[in-house]
């Protein structure tokens, strides 16, 4: 205990910024930092990106829609909830039904903000929206981009967060939202932890 430093840590001056890479998803930038007493200069990468979107939409029989596609960074297939990137400006709301008709076909009702996270603050800008809908029902055809191809599933709640514990699921921002939606779903459905 002597030896750690009791004051708060410092907020550090941002001094400028240049562009290192620019691709059609994300900037890659250079961002020099001052800290504020010990006068210590230094550049951080920041990666930046459009805010995101995931939806967890919720079938009238206790269903979650689940998406599988083949994800490049990983360099397999990942079990996720459908989303995307938002546009400029857009509500997350809207974004995220938007999110749930072009990839999966599907439509609901009540669609609400659960929260938001900043998937990574050490190196990302931007955020991502969690939207929960019910009453997901699938009336809509598919939009998909160009390169996906996606798997759509729906699995009762209970197993999608049985997944989630037991590494089914992976993907860090799908387990933030079932974490967000989980005191949601225990209400409703009176379901112990």
């Amino acid at each position: 205990m002597s030896d750690e430093k009791k004051s708060a840590p410092a907020r550090w001056e941002k001094l400028g910024e240049k562009s290192v890479a620019q691709t059609r998803v994300l900037e890659l930038t250079s961002v020099r930092y001052r800290h504020p007493s010990r006068g210590t200069e230094r550049d951080f990468v920041v990666v930046r990106a459009p805010d995101w979107v995931n939806v967890l939409a919720l079938t009238r029989d206790g269903h979650l829609v689940l998406v599988r596609q083949f994800r490049f960074g990983i360099d397999a297939f990942s079990l996720e909830i459908p989303g995307g990137v938002m546009e400029p400006g857009e509500d997350p709301i809207e974004a995220g039904m938007r999110e749930l008709r072009e990839e999966t076909g599907f439509v609901g009702k009540n669609a609400r903000l659960l929260g938001s996270t900043h998937p990574n603050p050490a190196i990302q800008s931007n955020r991502c929206h969690f939207v929960f809908v019910e009453d997901a029902a699938r009336t809509e055809a598919l939009e998909w981009d160009a390169d996906e191809e996606i798997e759509i599933t729906m699995l009762p709640v209970a197993d999608v967060l049985a997944r989630a514990r037991n590494g089914g699921i992976t993907h860090a921002l799908v387990l933030n939202a079932l974490f967000l939606f989980e005191p949601y779903w225990r209400a409703r459905s009176g379901a112990s932890v």
